[in-house]
């Protein structure tokens, strides 16, 4: 099991800052990840230039709209009879 939870160091001890269901004794990995208050970290410019690069090839809104009115029935009618069939 694996869970993130937030905690507080104090006189040489990590204090939870929420109620953790652990065993008594029960051995844990603490992994320490310092709160540098920037989200550089989560910044990927790589990923961002592809996406970027992806938008090009989308269809526009209006397109999208021409395609689906030409579907005939309504999609919550398929959906509806695809949860029926469960």
């Amino acid at each position: 099991m694996s869970k993130q939870i937030e905690a507080i160091y104090e006189h040489g001890v990590l204090r939870p800052l929420e109620p953790l269901s652990l065993d008594e004794h029960q051995r844990v990995t603490i992994t320490i990840a310092e709160d540098s208050g920037e989200e550089e970290d989560l910044f990927d410019p790589a990923f961002t230039q592809w996406c970027a690069e992806q938008s090009r090839n989308a269809p526009s809104l209006e397109e999208v709209r021409q395609v689906l009115s030409k579907i005939q029935g309504s999609m919550a009618d398929v959906v509806i009879v695809e949860r029926d069939e469960r």
